[in-house]
Order: C-alpha cells, then sequence, then structure tokens
C-alpha cells in the first residue's frame, strides 16, 4: 500500500538489550504531582542551569522559589535529592528525545550521528555553570556515570548495527562508544571548557563527526 505526504509513519529503531535507567521520581508518582509542584521542578530546573543553587539550603532555596519548605519536602527528602531529581528529570527528557530523532530507515551511521547531536543538548554552555554546582551534590557523580552508560549503550548498539550492516569495518564497538559517549560530557567540564573555543556541544559534534569519518569502510 503507498503512503501519501504527510501521512507515512515512521518506524521506531528497536535497540536490542538497552534498557533505560531506573528514573529518581518514577512515572507513577511524577503522575500524581499537582500543576504546582510540576511548576516547581521545572523552576528549580531553570535556577539550576542559571547557576547558585548549590551554595543555597533547602530552606533558601524555597524562598526563592516562592513557596513553603514543607512543599518542597513533598518533592525529595532533602536539598541534594531533590536537585538530583531535577537533574535526573532534564537528561531523562533529553535522553528521550534524543531516541525520537531515530528511525529504522536511517543509514546506521546516519543514527549514530543524529542521537550524538541530539544527546549533546545536554552539554550546552548553561550546563558548565550547572556542573559547577553539582559538583557540591553528593551522589550527582554517580547520577553522570548512570546516564553515560545508558549513553554508551545506546552508542554501541547503533555502532554494532553499523558493523552487521558493513557500513563500517570490524572494531571494538564498546571502546568506540565510551569515547564517543564521553565526548559532552568532557568538554563540559568547567576547567575544559575554559580552554576551548567552541561551545561544549560544538566541540563535541565536531569531534565526533571526526571519528566517525574515520570508521567508515
Amino acid at each position: 500500500m503507498s503512503r501519501t505526504p504527510g501521512n507515512s509513519r515512521r518506524e521506531p529503531l528497536r535497540l536490542p538489550g538497552v534498557r533505560s535507567p531506573k528514573p529518581l521520581l518514577s512515572k507513577d508518582t511524577e503522575r500524581q504531582l499537582s500543576a504546582r509542584q510540576l511548576e516547581l521542578l521545572d523552576e528549580l530546573e531553570t535556577q539550576l542551569v542559571e547557576g547558585g543553587l548549590g551554595e543555597l539550603t533547602i530552606a533558601q532555596i524555597a524562598q526563592r522559589l516562592g513557596c513553603s519548605l514543607r512543599t518542597l519536602y513533598t518533592l525529595a527528602p532533602s536539598k541534594d535529592e531533590l536537585l538530583l531529581t531535577v537533574v535526573d528529570r532534564r537528561l531523562r527528557r533529553i535522553g528521550r528525545a534524543a531516541l525520537e530523532v531515530l528511525d529504522a530507515s536511517m543509514p546506521p551511521l546516519d543514527a549514530v550521528r543524529a542521537y550524538l547531536r541530539a544527546a549533546n543538548e545536554a552539554v550546552t554552555p548553561e550546563s558548565v555553570v550547572m556542573s559547577a554546582d553539582l559538583a557540591k551534590v553528593a551522589g550527582a557523580r554517580r547520577l553522570a556515570s548512570v546516564h553515560k552508560s545508558y549513553l554508551v549503550e545506546v552508542t554501541r548498539s547503533l555502532l554494532d548495527r553499523a558493523v552487521e550492516e558493513g557500513e563500517i569495518k570490524p572494531v571494538d564497538t564498546a571502546a568506540v562508544a565510551h569515547v564517543l559517549a564521553g565526548l559532552g560530557g568532557e568538554f563540559a567540564r568547567p576547567d575544559v571548557a575554559e580552554i576551548a573555543t567552541a561551545s561544549p556541544k560544538e566541540t563535541a559534534d565536531a569531534i565526533a563527526e571526526l571519528i566517525l569519518k574515520g570508521l567508515r569502510s
């Protein structure tokens, strides 16, 4: 059956064996939050990206948001867990958007490129400021590691597909995925961002492109 323009349906790209990390705020819990609670989570993300929350107490954060301390404690039992929940929610949203750009009809390397570019939205210039704040939050390093591991697994799965279809020569896809998935985080480090001439995302995208071109059969 022919498809008319505008009615074609994209076929999602399947990634066998790849499972997303468990969210800090479960889907069921988030669905039960009030409109005001969801608004506060969004506002917290905006403020975290702008910087300065790492130095504040949870009481000061409540004052800045114009809500009660009790309201914040309905979202998380401590300041650190509150900020981690906000970061996890942000990274998962970016991750979902990155997966949504993938299509089963994409050539394998185009899929790798598209996924990494979308995932690297997590390392906009603002994320450098956010990283400095998160350095003061217990558990932030572990959370970043969990999300990076997922990024590595998705990238590896896409590279395996490229090898299977002969678009790239046989290679240690786990090692290459580890390098590609780590570029964004590396250039988002405050000390590295200071010496780079472009934004963390632009730099990560450019170096990923060089690596992908070198992999072609």
